[in-house]
């Protein structure tokens, strides 16, 4: 089988490596697509792919189109919103994501984000401490836990919620479960948010959410830009002098943001997954989730069934 792996930003070159041992020892094929400058590379190198291991490459419906071999797609990470989910599964298509490969890296991300946001982006004057602080964790899957895990060696108070994660099991890995995600605002000097971008999200931290959150709270987002109102926060921020706004992925109105110096701060790309072990994992993940969709059509980790 012909794999590619198409990524505009590529991987680490032990992740490549990694990824080519992988493939060479089930007996597939490896094709090398990075840093490709316009899309039509992209059409033109997955014409006679099997399958595909990406990032955040955007897989549409005009690239599934040119794939007239394509059987399986993986993104290396676990939000996939950038392949067309719905049209691979009209043509065919499994797409699956490696959930857990980068949770580690993003929750690590979060308490470097917060150390440096309470101390006041280190501008010299005097801050706080997280300890004794409560942390709000909205979503509790991979990435929540781990923020959980980090948050309790701080000395933080934890609680979550997640529409879709049993009270129960939040509470078994000692974290308070919240009732609602009104009360996750209300409760919390800081929420970190683990939302995917979908229809029932995107936008969804508005105003009326944000605004429940208690003077001098933080609100910081590694998880999606789309999930974020931004003419609604930028309103709140203009109003609400107390609260900060921290994110690794730049807002499109990033330059709005940018106004509200001291209480906001954006890296310049996105850097959740940017660590050599996540990039790693993450590549040999996809590469033997790939063998053992071929060798017998383990599909444990689709994401479009």
């Amino acid at each position: 089988m012909k794999v590619i792996i198409a990524t505009e930003k590529p991987f680490a070159a032990a992740a490549v490596e990694g990824i080519k041992k992988e493939m060479d020892n089930a007996g597939n094929e490896v094709v090398l697509l990075e840093k490709y400058a316009a899309k039509a590379d992209l059409l033109d190198a997955v014409k006679d792919a099997d399958a595909m291991i990406v990032r955040s490459d955007k897989i549409d419906k005009e690239v599934i189109d040119a794939a007239t071999q394509l059987k399986i797609v993986v993104r290396a990470g676990a939000g996939y919103d950038s392949i067309d989910t719905t049209y691979a599964k009209k043509k065919g298509i499994v797409v699956e994501n490696t959930p857990g490969q980068n949770s580690n890296a993003v929750a690590e991300l979060v308490f470097g984000l917060l150390v440096y946001t309470v101390r006041n982006f280190y501008n010299g004057k005097a801050g706080s401490e997280l300890k004794g602080k409560h942390l709000g964790i909205l979503a509790f899957g991979n990435v929540g836990r781990n923020v959980a895990r980090i948050a309790k060696g701080f000395g933080m108070e934890v609680s979550a919620f997640d529409a879709f994660c049993p009270a129960e099991a939040i509470e078994k890995a000692g974290v308070h479960a919240c009732k609602s995600q009104d009360e996750l605002f209300q409760t919390n000097d800081i929420v970190s948010l683990h939302i995917p971008a979908t229809p029932e999200t995107i936008k969804s931290i508005d105003y009326r959410t944000v605004n429940q959150l208690p003077k001098n709270a933080i609100l910081i987002n590694t998880a999606r830009k789309e999930v974020i109102n931004e003419p609604e926060l930028l309103k709140l921020l203009a109003e609400r002098t107390d609260l900060k706004y921290v994110t690794d992925i730049k807002p499109d109105t990033d330059a709005d943001f940018a106004k509200f110096e001291g209480r906001y701060f954006s890296t310049p790309k996105k850097m959740g997954a940017q660590t050599a072990e996540a990039n790693i994992n993450a590549g040999i993940a996809a590469a033997k989730q790939i063998n053992a969709f071929f060798k017998d059509g383990n599909n444990k980790f689709q994401v479009n069934k």
